[in-house]
């Protein structure tokens, strides 16, 4: 984009169109690496999403009873339309988030891969399943809204929209604003796949108007949200007026250990990766470091040795590892952690507080990494959503499950180590969702979903579908 060309968007995507947005609030989309305005976004209100949740409610009238065939070709036309917009989609995580490119482009490709993944999931499901005089069926949920969170934005809209097609639900999505760009492209791209009308609804707004609206609404029957956890409690709260099925995706405080048989020259980069990844913005990030106490000081120099192969810088650059924080408000968050880190006496051994030299003008902070820290510390109990890495020590195997799992979280972690066999005994222990043994990796069938206060429900493949229906009945007496 030109450097002073400013976007303006004020339309809605209702009942198969573009519509101007009843709300008249604007907000300014800022980039992160120079706090500059790239965009101006017309907010909807309540009565665009009313107006949005009625035309999901008359298209579910005919969805609702569409056949797995039906909608598994669906799924294909969002999975054509949206791969032709894979660079458009890349560089506007790049630039309104100030996503590393290293990180965005396989973010898009999983996203693109949700749909595929989706329809391949359907068709391997037991949609109706008989036995004696009984008949039992899985049934679409009904109309679903979908809230999404800001540091994936592109990932979570394909993910929750696929598993609602697949199901037979129509959707009102609700983007983060602070991805009116990433949505507004996807959206782009979903029109051209020639979906029918009303399935697809989205409203770019706050979470106390559009948000709020589609959780106390009766006429929505499922939300499905990532985001945190105080808004995560607010939905179940408010939703139990009306019955809602929710999932949750909440966020987490990962733990990766690190096995004292483990390659540190192999180890500590592939946990520095997974704690820095998406510049710490991630759920799944691995934010506590649990190493052996005996090799703390081997590890405190493979640390200091491998954060050379972690530059800070522009996210287009496909050699930088860390990029921005999103806002203003994510860099002082982040910033306020790290004084509570020095504050509470941990040993500051890489980073620490203010912008790395020659990047004062965006949000960009030092990556930055504590030891001795105890996981009673603040820095170790609280999600920080940034590049700050928590190194504690433990002396045994049953001493680093016991840390691992004594945290409010349970979403995601890692154990890295080169005896296989004891590395899965240990993962079997963890209380998280999902574990990733000597490195991050993915399944798109896989589950994914958080154990605590990481959430409730599960994503991903057939066990997300299953979070879009509703198992019914009917026995027969004669």
């Amino acid at each position: 984009m030109p450097a002073n060309t400013i976007q303006t968007y004020t339309t809605h995507y209702i009942d198969g169109a573009f519509a101007e947005s009843h709300g008249s609030q604007v907000m300014d989309i800022i980039r992160p690496t120079d706090a500059q305005v790239i965009a101006r976004v017309t907010l909807g209100d309540e009565e665009d999403t009313r107006r949005a949740i009625a035309a999901a409610k008359r298209a579910f009238e005919t969805y609702g009873r569409s056949k797995p065939e039906e909608r598994a070709k669906l799924l294909r036309r969002l999975h054509e339309a949206t791969s032709a917009r894979i660079d458009d989609l890349t560089d506007a995580m790049v630039e309104e988030y100030g996503g590393v490119v290293r990180f965005a482009r396989p973010i898009v490709e999983s996203a693109i891969l949700a749909f595929s993944a989706a329809e391949k999931a359907l068709r391997e499901m037991e949609w109706t399943r008989r036995w004696d005089k009984t008949t039992a069926t899985l049934e679409p949920v009904g109309v679903a809204g979908l809230i999404t969170a800001w540091n994936a934005n592109v990932l979570f809209m394909c993910l929750k929209f696929a598993s609602a097609v697949a199901a037979g639900c129509t959707v009102v999505i609700k983007p983060s604003e602070m991805s009116s760009l990433q949505a507004r492209v996807l959206v782009e791209a979903w029109h051209e796949a020639g979906l029918p009308k009303g399935i697809l609804n989205v409203v770019a707004g706050l979470g106390n108007s559009v948000g709020a609206e589609l959780v106390r609404n009766p006429d929505v029957n499922k939300i499905s949200f990532t985001g945190s956890v105080g808004v995560g409690q607010s939905i179940m709260r408010d939703g139990a007026a009306t019955m809602k099925r929710v999932t949750l995706e909440l966020g987490g405080k990962s733990p990766t250990i690190v096995l004292d048989d483990a390659n540190l020259a192999e180890a500590i980069p592939a946990a520095l990766g997974m704690a820095f990844l998406n510049s710490g913005q991630a759920c799944a990030a691995g934010t506590r470091l649990l190493v052996p106490s005996k090799q703390l000081e081997a590890v405190k120099r493979a640390i200091q040795d491998a954060m050379r192969a972690f530059p800070v810088g522009d996210p287009a650059d496909p050699m930088t590892a860390v990029g921005p924080m999103v806002s203003q408000k994510q860099y002082d968050r982040v910033q306020s952690y790290i004084r509570k880190g020095i504050e509470g006496g941990a040993e500051l051994l890489v980073g620490g507080e203010g912008h790395p030299k020659g990047l004062e003008a965006g949000y960009y902070m030092k990556p930055t990494v504590f030891v001795n820290v105890s996981n009673d510390m603040t820095i170790a109990r609280e999600e920080i959503f940034g590049p700050v890495l928590s190194v504690i020590a433990y002396d045994s195997d049953e001493d680093a499950i016991r840390i691992a799992n004594d945290s409010n979280y349970g979403l995601h972690a890692a154990v890295l180590g080169t005896e296989v066999a004891r590395a899965r005994r240990i993962a079997s222990q963890l209380r998280a969702g999902r574990v990733v043994i000597n490195g991050m990796t993915d399944d798109p069938q896989a589950p994914w979903g958080g154990f605590k206060f990481s959430g409730l429900g599960r994503e991903y493949g057939r066990y997300g579908i299953e979070a879009f229906l509703e198992p019914r009945a009917i026995l027969e007496v004669a």
